[in-house]
Parts: structure tokens; sequence; C-alpha cells
């Protein structure tokens, strides 16, 4: 007959049921339940190896399990709050359809690294899905580039214009920010790679297994070192919160950039029906909603982040029934990264960049004034001198109502008797980004420098 609650040898009476309500996560964690039976298996197949239990039964048992992820999958298998957790839950399930050789699938094993075991090949799995899904992105943002690459925007510090820039070096800084979470990601999966099954609870066990059987089992890079460490490590956990966080605010900015220039006031660009809603009250309306969500989400991925620093801050060492609390956190920011590199992406996709309105807009706002301020120098005055001049002359723009293109040479020359006529090409906006040639910067060549630097890191990019 199967016990209630498998570990109930120790206690005389049940738990409460408030009790029980309260410490199961079998809800949670259920989203765990393909990676327990991969782990199971591995383990059943290292215990048959090691000679700890006899070869025809740990087939039975791989087979049972096999047999039980594909009823899962079919939504066969009934679980309630009773289960308590998905490793619990698999474990009866195992004995009920094979008896008491399915109790020696725990042999060697505690549900502390059983746990850690599931969640680094979850996190394993999400981690190489959301790198391919920036990889997309930045490919994305590569080839939106690559159709404007000689569209000219205002380049804005403090919301105000600044200096001219392309829309194409503008949109190619997310594509910089997603290489470095990329990368990122990259090195969390050097963290999350590492078998941690043989710690068991805390000491490692007295069974004389083969951890590294395991590791190849699974594909794992190597094992853990330290068993009291194993059991009570969630920095990979931790790091992927932190990279996600790190991430959405990334997206989260560009949100906020195209929400702006989505306005009527901005009219940089038009997002696409698909990804915008009406009001219920208000029949003008086309509101980005899908950008405001990526924004609004953003901030539970940082809760996410700062709720498991909390979790974990000040736990004695090792296991604590805290770190159940892990993962509404871990399963909560990757679902809302996954979705919003989907739709960034195809929002991308879909944009219409209105070129015209941004040519437009550089013309106001004085944007070229710090390259008056480069002609002056290459005239002869010192830059700070210069500043102070070209501020003069933008003051006296403003009295007048003129832009520093509607000067003549003879009102240019009552602040500086150096300008000459060569002012005028000198600052025109084509001119003012042409110049731009320092590396990095936002003249054509460079910009198509830095694609074609893109384009390679994602060639190579393993």
């Amino acid at each position: 007959m199967i016990q209630i609650k498998l570990w109930q040898g120790r206690f005389s009476k049940d738990t409460a049921r408030i009790f029980d309500e309260f410490n199961a996560s079998i809800m949670v964690d259920i989203n765990l339940f393909e990676y327990d039976v991969m782990g199971s298996v591995a383990h059943v197949k290292m215990l048959s190896k090691c000679d700890i239990i006899p070869e025809d039964e740990g087939k039975l048992i791989v087979n049972t399990l096999y047999e039980i992820l594909n009823d899962f999958k079919e939504g066969k298998i009934e679980f309630d709050m009773s289960d308590e957790d998905v490793h619990m839950l698999i474990e009866k399930e195992l004995i009920k359809r094979i008896g008491q050789v399915g109790k020696k699938v725990h042999t060697a094993r505690s549900r502390n690294d059983q746990v850690v075991l599931d969640e680094r090949l979850f996190c394993r799995e999400k981690n190489l899905y959301l790198q391919e899904l920036i990889k997309n992105l930045i490919d994305t943002i590569i080839k939106l580039a690559e159709e404007n690459i000689d569209t000219i925007m205002p380049g804005f510090t403090h919301l105000q214009k600044a200096q001219p820039v392309l829309f194409s070096h503008y949109i190619l800084a997310y594509a910089q920010m997603l290489k470095r979470d990329l990368l990122r990601f990259r090195q969390n999966f050097i963290s999350i790679n590492l078998n941690p099954l043989g710690s068991a609870a805390l000491a490692g066990t007295t069974f004389d297994i083969d951890r590294f059987f395991v590791a190849d089992q699974l594909e794992f890079d190597g094992v853990t070192e330290n068993s009291i460490d194993t059991v009570s490590d969630r920095d990979f956990i931790l790091e992927m919160l932190f990279n996600i966080a790190m991430l959405q605010m990334h997206l989260s900015r560009l949100a906020e950039d195209f929400i702006i220039f989505n306005t009527d006031e901005f009219r940089f660009i038009e997002l696409d029906d698909a990804f915008c809603s009406g009001s219920s009250i208000m029949p003008q309306k086309k509101n980005p909603d899908a950008l405001e969500l990526i924004r609004g989400k953003t901030g539970r991925t940082f809760g996410n982040l700062i709720g498991l620093l909390t979790v974990l801050k000040a736990l004695p060492l090792s296991y604590n029934k805290d770190m159940q609390e892990d993962k509404e956190f871990l399963f909560d920011s990757i679902d809302t990264a996954e979705k919003s590199l989907i739709i960034v992406n195809e929002i991308l996709k879909t944009l219409k960049v209105n070129k015209e309105n941004m040519l437009l807009a550089c013309k106001s706002g004085f944007i070229n004034a710090t390259d008056l301020a480069d002609y002056l120098v290459t005239k002869g005055v010192a830059f700070r001198d210069a500043h102070f001049v070209v501020g003069n002359i933008v003051k006296y723009c403003i009295e007048n109502n003129k832009s520093l293109e509607e000067l003549s040479t003879e009102e240019f020359k009552r602040f500086c008797d150096k300008i000459e006529e060569d002012v005028f090409k000198f600052i025109s906006l084509e001119n003012c980004i042409k110049r731009r040639k320092s590396y990095g910067a936002t003249s054509p060549e460079l910009v198509k420098k830095q694609i074609e630097n893109l384009k390679e890191f994602l060639r190579a990019y393993e």
C-alpha cells in the first residue's frame, strides 16, 4: 500500500491540512515534470551500472518512467495538493505501477539534489532558447538598419534634440545592448551546465555512485565540486534572473522610445495594427499596448530578481525550504522574456519608418550647433570660446525665429569674423553626419562597418 506521504515514517500524526496547502508546490513545479523524469532515468541507469540495483529492475523503472512521461504529455496524470511536489507525484505514480521496484528509484538521492538537477536542466534549455531569440532579434535589427542606412533623424539627450544621427545608427545601439545580453547568457550557461546529482541531502551518499556517468547521460560539462554548496546553490538562477532583468530593461528602453516616436507629436514611426489596441470609449485611438506591456512587465522581472535575492539573503547552509520559492520567480521571468523578445522582433519586422518626418524634425532645434562650434575650431578658435560664441548665435536665432541655416554670412560675422561662406556647407545635415568618423560614430561608412561586425559576430557565435 502506498503511503500518503513517502517521508511520513518518523511522524506519529498527520500534518495539518492548512500546512499541507501551504507546503505544497505541485501547482508550480509541475513545470519541471519532464526534467524530473529525465533526471530519474539517468540516475536509475547509473544505479544499474554501479550494481546498486539489478539491471532488470533498472530497465523496468526506466521504461515505466517513460510511460509516465508520455501519459503526462497526454494529460492522463492527475494531481492535486496532496501530491506535495512533482518529485513525490512521479515517485508515487511509479510505485503505483510497479510496486516495490519503484521504491528503489530514490536510492542514493535526496530531493535536495534532485530539485537542483531539475532546475539546471530547465534553465539550460530555456537559456539556449533565449539565446536563439536574442540572436533573431539582433538579425532583425541589422536588416532594419540596412533598410534605413541613410535615414537621418535627431539624436536625443535629456529627450531634447541634440545632434543629427542616422536611424540605422540609433537602432543598432539596441543591437549592441542585445549582444551584451547574449554574452551574459552564454556565461550563465557555463554556471548552469554542471551535474548536481549525487550530492544527496548535503553530505553526499555512502553508495559508490558515478556522478560523471550521470553528467555524461544528461550532457553536462562536468559535476559540482562541493555537496553542501550544491544543494544550497541558486546562483545560476539568480544569474539568469539578472540577465533577464537586464534584457528586459533594454527592451523597455526601446519600447519607451517607440512609444514616444509613434505619437502624433513625433510621427517618426508607425506601429502595425497587429500590436496595438483601441479604446473602449475613444474610437480614434490606436494605443501601443504591446510596447507598454513590455515596459510594464519589465518591473516584474526586476521584482523577481529582488524576490529571490531576498529569499536567499542570510540563509544558513545548506538546504532550507525557503528555496522552494525560487520557481515562481524563475518561471515568470522566463515566460516574460520569451514573449517580449518574440513580440519586439515582430514589431520591428512590421515597423513603418517615416523618413520624411525624421528629416523634418532635424530642421529645428539647432541640432547642428555643435558642428558650428567645430567649424570655428577649424578656423583657429579655441573650443570653449567657440562654444560660447555659438551659444550666443543660438540665442539670437531663438529671439529672431530663425534657424542657423537661415542666417546670412553677415549675421554670422556679428558674432565671429572668422565665419565665411563655407559655413553653410559645413553645418548641412548630410555633412554633419558624414564627418563623424571616429570609430563607432554615425557616419554611413562606420554604420556599415558596425553592421558587418555584428553579422560576423552572429556567424561566429556558438
